[in-house]
């Protein structure tokens, strides 16, 4: 509450801000996160509206919004140093990166490094997925990554552990931040089904970029189970195939959901919106889904914007027990499955459905964890932190 009190008194002194990350319009979960988070931020801190430096593809040839200031070629050792340079000669304040894996170029994505050693400005990086071994591969480029850091961000608990005991870091230089939600009022979903013409169904879904470590697969295997006592019930999977994905592979990983979808006679309950969604659109479909499912693959992920939204929505969520699953649904805000697991997907539905009381106090108690979670919140707590960092490394800077 302190930290509150202090950001409200000195809101008017603008703090300048520069985001590394990648952005949108590029087709991508940490661009989105960027993109709402700095639009929440900027509201609090209007004086200084967000800069970005975007990791880019030269590929994608995509037009960026005036925001973006620079453009960091991903493959160009070059291009860092450059970012480098124009960092230091800025008026900024305190720099952000987002760090995940894929996004920056060198065999482990350290070529980040060599911008950030060369760097002048105190660093908050947000460290969205955090490797098990810290001594080699990718987990050894997060390491020496944090080396540079004033701050490391996590999203639960469980990253914190992970930081301390593996990696080495100090305790008081991690500070855990929920990812951010919209704040979506908590309404009966009928109307919204009715505008859709799907008022009579009973609506499963996810909001993904599709991949194979989605594990997509299990919940189409469960709707045989579920078909047998729901007919009615329509399993919704929105979103287009990963870039890199769709790149590498085209369209496997759909079509062979399709497949699964044609030998188990599915097509009447089953249906893909293939299209990368708006923030609005995604919120329209959230209020249809009565049952978010994420049957995800990897034990180790620590962030999910999805599940994050659909827990802001006040949904019923049915996960595989990734790190940031367990974290969110922990405590009867949502039902853990374990992975792999088409049958326990079943049975959890078709308990739900079958208990409408379960359904609504499930409901509320998530909700209610949601609206911690909220942009508005969450930006409040970074810019805390930017005060924090900037008055410690100005008096590191005089000593």
């Amino acid at each position: 509450m302190k930290k509150l009190e202090k950001v409200l008194r000195e809101k008017s002194k603008s703090i300048n801000v520069i985001y590394i990350s990648s952005y949108i319009p590029r087709k991508c979960g940490i661009a989105t996160y960027t993109k709402d988070l700095t639009e929440a931020i900027n509201l609090i801190n209007p004086y200084s509206r967000a800069e970005i430096f975007a990791m880019v593809k030269p590929e994608d040839k995509i037009n960026y919004p005036p925001e973006v200031k620079f453009k960091i070629n991903q493959y160009k050792i070059n291009s860092y140093i450059k970012a480098a340079s124009h960092i230091n000669k800025s008026n900024a304040d305190i720099v952000i990166m987002e760090h995940e894996f894929g996004l920056y170029g060198g065999e482990f994505g350290e070529y980040i490094i060599k911008l950030i050693e060369l760097m002048r400005k105190p660093l908050i990086i947000t460290a969205h997925t955090i490797p098990d071994d810290a001594s080699k591969g990718y987990g050894l480029a997060l390491k020496n990554v944090i080396k540079f850091t004033e701050k490391v961000i996590v999203m639960m608990p469980q990253s914190l552990g992970k930081l301390i005991k593996e990696y080495d870091y100090p305790k008081e230089k991690i500070e855990i931040i929920p990812h951010g939600v919209p704040n979506i009022p908590q309404e009966p979903n009928y109307k919204y089904k009715r505008k859709k013409g799907l008022e009579d169904r009973l609506i499963l879904g996810n909001i993904n970029l599709l991949s194979e470590i989605k594990g997509l697969e299990y919940t189409i295997e469960a709707l045989r189970d579920i078909k047998r006592q729901f007919s009615n019930v329509l399993y919704l999977i929105i979103g287009q195939t990963h870039p890199v994905v769709l790149q590498r592979d085209g369209e496997k990983y759909r079509n062979f959901l399709k497949e699964k979808i044609k030998l188990y006679n599915l097509h009447e309950n089953v249906k893909f919106i293939n299209k990368y969604l708006s923030l609005n659109e995604l919120v329209k479909w959230l209020k249809i889904i009565d049952i978010y499912i994420t049957p995800y693959l990897d034990p180790q992920q620590s962030a999910s914007g999805a599940l994050a939204y659909a827990v802001g929505a006040g949904k019923i969520c049915i996960s595989t027990p990734y790190l940031y699953a367990k974290e969110v649904l922990a405590n009867s805000r949502g039902i853990i499955i374990p992975f792999r697991d088409f049958q326990a997907i079943a049975d959890a539905v078709i308990d739900i459905f079958k208990n409408p009381q379960k359904k609504s106090t499930m409901e509320k108690k998530t909700y209610n964890f949601g609206k911690l979670m909220t942009w508005h919140n969450v930006a409040f707590q970074y810019l805390a932190l930017f005060y924090e960092v900037i008055n410690k490394y100005k008096t590191k800077k005089s000593d």
